[in-house]
């Protein structure tokens, strides 16, 4: 390890020990559980540590909150995409329960493509999922979004490219 490595993890851990419990409090507002709470407040520090050259930092707990929110959101967006896969499930007529490996795996591949799609606008994430997922046609995700079909046929080849791009990096 380095003196510059050293040195900034001394620092990460001088922020973590000054800050990690008012962090923890401060997410436990947010939160359903205090483990989840300190999870995020962990991570936040891991990313904080893993980043590059963090000088000294003016306002650390502004720093902390922003990565920590973040955190947070990814997490319920893991969830609600969790949760919508499990009411698709329930709503299809010959629904036969997938065995928990299939569940975590689907769920996991879900997570890939929420993060494959991440930063693209909401609609045209919602025409993906709804002609990848749902299995609508083109007049189908053009009516339940209130769009043209040729919006939907745009959106659709957005979201493809961005998969390709992806697939070759």
């Amino acid at each position: 390890m380095s003196g510059a490595d050293t040195s900034h993890s001394e620092y990460v851990g001088g922020l973590f020990r000054s800050h990690y419990q008012w962090l923890c409090t401060r997410l436990r507002r947010h939160l359903d559980s205090s483990a989840h709470a300190e999870d995020i407040a962990a991570d936040t520090f891991v990313q904080l540590l893993t980043s590059p050259g963090v000088a000294p930092i003016r306002q650390p707990r502004a720093l902390l909150t922003t990565i920590a929110q973040r955190l947070m959101y990814q997490l319920w967006r893991r969830r609600d995409l969790e949760r919508a896969y499990l009411d698709a499930l329930q709503l299809d007529d010959v629904y036969e329960a997938p065995s928990p490996e299939d569940l975590a795996q689907m769920i996991e591949a879900l997570q890939c493509i929420d993060q494959l799609l991440d930063g693209l606008p909401a609609k045209v994430k919602a025409t993906f999922l709804l002609s990848q997922v749902n299995g609508l046609t083109y007049p189908e995700i053009a009516a339940e979004l209130g769009i043209s079909q040729r919006s939907v046929s745009d959106y659709m080849t957005k979201a493809v490219n961005r998969c390709l791009r992806a697939c070759l990096e």
